[in-house]
Parts: C-alpha cells; sequence; structure tokens
C-alpha cells in the first residue's frame, strides 16, 4: 500500500469532497475538436492509428461552429472560460485552421492545438497568431535520432526544434513541449532537459504510453516499473530544481508522489470539466476514450443536452470497482483511473499504483 504523509492524505480527503460538488456542477471548461485523422507522421505510439489520408472525411467547419452556436453558447456564462483546442491528426493539416480559429475568437473563445511542429512555419505561425492563437503544445519525443525514429520522419525533429524556436520568441502564445517517455529516451532524461532548457522550454508535460491504437504493435516502448518510479522521482527533481517546470500528464494516480510530481492533486477531468467532438461527430470526454464510453452524436443529439445529462458513468465511477480495483483502499482516490486506460469491457488496462510497485 501507498505510504501517503498526513499532509497528503489531508489534502486527498479535501479534494475528495470538492470532487463531488464538481461533479454535480460539471463546469465545461475544455472543448477537444478532432478537427481531422489526416497526419504527416506515423508515430509508433498514435493511439488514434492516424495516416496521411484517413479514412473518415475532414468534418465541416460550418457543422462544428454551428454546435458551438447553437449548443454551446447559449449555456455558457463566460466563454473566455471555455478553452477549445483541435487535436488529430495533426491539425495543420487542415487549411481552415486559421480561418476557424479567427470564428472562435470573434465569439470570445481562447482556442489552442496539440501540433508535431511539421507544418508551424514562420509566415503560418504569424497567420495563426492573428487569429487570436492562444495554447499550443508541441510533441517531442527526445534527441533527433530517437525522435526521427519515433515520429516516422527524418525531418521531424528539425521541424518541432523549430516550432519551439517560434514560441520561444513570442509573448502572445502560452505553451509547453510534451514529451512521450520511452525505453529510448527514459535514460538521457536529465541531458534532454538542459536541451529543452537550452532552447528556451520552461513548461514541460512527460507522458508514458499506454497500449491502444498502434502503441498495441510496439511494446518495446514500454518503460518498466522500476523505470516509471525513476521518472516520478526525475520530475520532483525537476521542479525543486527550478529550470523547467516538469509535470507529469494527467493519466492517473500515483500515490506518494501525489503533490509532487503536478501542480494539482490527481483528478480525471474526462465528463467533468473535458468534452471532445470527434471526426464523425460523437460526443466523447477525451480523444482517446475507447467507443463504447461515447455518449452522443452531434448529427443526432444537442451536444448541452448529453454534457448537462449524459457522461453518467463519468460521473459516478463505482462501476470501476471491479478487479484489482476492487479491494484498494486508494480507490477513493483515483477512482479507478483515467477513463482513457479502461477497456471496451470496463478493464483496466494499467493501473499507475501497480507500476509503483503497490
Amino acid at each position: 500500500m501507498a505510504t501517503l504523509s498526513m499532509r497528503q492524505r489531508a489534502g486527498l480527503e479535501l479534494d475528495r469532497q470538492l470532487r463531488k460538488n464538481h461533479k454535480l456542477l460539471h463546469p465545461l471548461r475544455q472543448l477537444f475538436w478532432e478537427c481531422t485523422l489526416r497526419c504527416n507522421l506515423h508515430c509508433k505510439h498514435c493511439g488514434s492509428d492516424c495516416k496521411t489520408e484517413a479514412l473518415a472525411p475532414d468534418m465541416p467547419a460550418e457543422d462544428f461552429l454551428k454546435v458551438i452556436d447553437e449548443q454551446v453558447t447559449p449555456h455558457v456564462e463566460d466563454t473566455h472560460e471555455v478553452m477549445i483546442i483541435f487535436s488529430g491528426g495533426e491539425p495543420l493539416a487542415r487549411k481552415d485552421i486559421e480561418d476557424i480559429g479567427l470564428e472562435l475568437y470573434k465569439r470570445e473563445y481562447p482556442w489552442g492545438m496539440v501540433t508535431n511542429g511539421m507544418m508551424l512555419t514562420e509566415e503560418r505561425f504569424k497567420r495563426l497568431c492573428a487569429s487570436g492563437l492562444r495554447s499550443v503544445a508541441v510533441s517531442l519525443d527526445g534527441k533527433e535520432e530517437d525522435h526521427n525514429w519515433m515520429r516516422g520522419h527524418e525531418s521531424s525533429f528539425k521541424n518541432a526544434m523549430r516550432a519551439i524556436h517560434l514560441l520561444t520568441a513570442q509573448k502572445q502564445v502560452i505553451w509547453d513541449v510534451v514529451t512521450c517517455v520511452n525505453n529510448r529516451n527514459i535514460h538521457y532524461l536529465p541531458e534532454l532537459k538542459e536541451m529543452l532548457y537550452e532552447a528556451g522550454v520552461r513548461q514541460w508535460r512527460l507522458f508514458t504510453i499506454f497500449p491502444a491504437g498502434r502503441a498495441k504493435q510496439h511494446p518495446d516502448l514500454q518503460i518498466s516499473n522500476e523505470q516509471f518510479r525513476a521518472l516520478m522521482d526525475f520530475i520532483v527533481d525537476c521542479r525543486k530544481e527550478g529550470k523547467v517546470h516538469a509535470s507529469y500528464a494527467c493519466e492517473g494516480f500515483v500515490g506518494e508522489y501525489e503533490g509532487k510530481v503536478r501542480d494539482h492533486l490527481y483528478r480525471c477531468e474526462a465528463g467533468l470539466s473535458i468534452a471532445s467532438i470527434l471526426i464523425d461527430g460523437s460526443i466523447s470526454a477525451c480523444t482517446s476514450i475507447r467507443g463504447k464510453y461515447y455518449q452522443g452524436n452531434i448529427y443526432e443529439d444537442d451536444f448541452w443536452d448529453v454534457w448537462e445529462n449524459g457522461f453518467l458513468n463519468y460521473r459516478n465511477r463505482d462501476w470501476m470497482k471491479k478487479g484489482d480495483c476492487a479491494a484498494c483502499k486508494m480507490f477513493r482516490y483515483c477512482e479507478g483511473g483515467g477513463m482513457h486506460l479502461r477497456d471496451e469491457e470496463g478493464n483496466l488496462m494499467m493501473c499507475h499504483m501497480k507500476r509503483l510497485g503497490h
């Protein structure tokens, strides 16, 4: 069992009470739009198995904006509090991203995107900023050889670094770098941190890879339990040092590391404050959550009605208390882990507490 300090336990108990009210209110704060499944890379860990030519066509911009205008805006007190994030695929594969972003900006929604940087040229970045771009996350998964191997393109590292340099030189956009920790980069994370610091990176999110999508074909990308604990210690050390503000992603409850590796205690916000509209119109939470947990479709259902009255299996997670979770004393805090870690049968694919040796 995890050894929690009295301070950690008190904080977790308080957060548990706050979470109950949060579930009742479920204020929409982030809306992901899977605007395309096209991608110019072939990443080995891609949870969506995206391709250069996607099987599903891009959702028309007018369909998405209609949902915003008719089913979101009338119910939101302050549009500035709802961040709309373009995801994919690679969002910049769409040539109309600037136009759509400008429409959101006119409606006073902040918007951002997750990008591999391949298409983020200086000229395009200027156009995006002129359209009100507010936030960017750039993917960088190691040194040049390893990043290119992971992303399946010999120029991917060079273009990701170009994107980082563009972001470093401006003050309008909030941005960070995201890194998927794997067997090829886990051994030189301190060196990677220094490289990022020299490039101007000050915010760094680190993920681990879970077995979904294309990642299922590459189990060798998984780090060992010992390496996972070493990753937690590395993040703690980074935060103490203060040069680069490192954080572990919102993937799962990490026991004795709670309050030490993130700016907040663990809470899966899927269906509580996070929703998504997928490429085919499906209404979900995080874009990496499987189809069984979709809540409706914008072409058949009213988005806000689904947000208010759906997502019941997200807001009451007692159904997760089975298997390894059934007798776990940490369930009161983790509530079964991230929704994206559940398979179609509801089984937990990866337990972070187990990875820590509990």
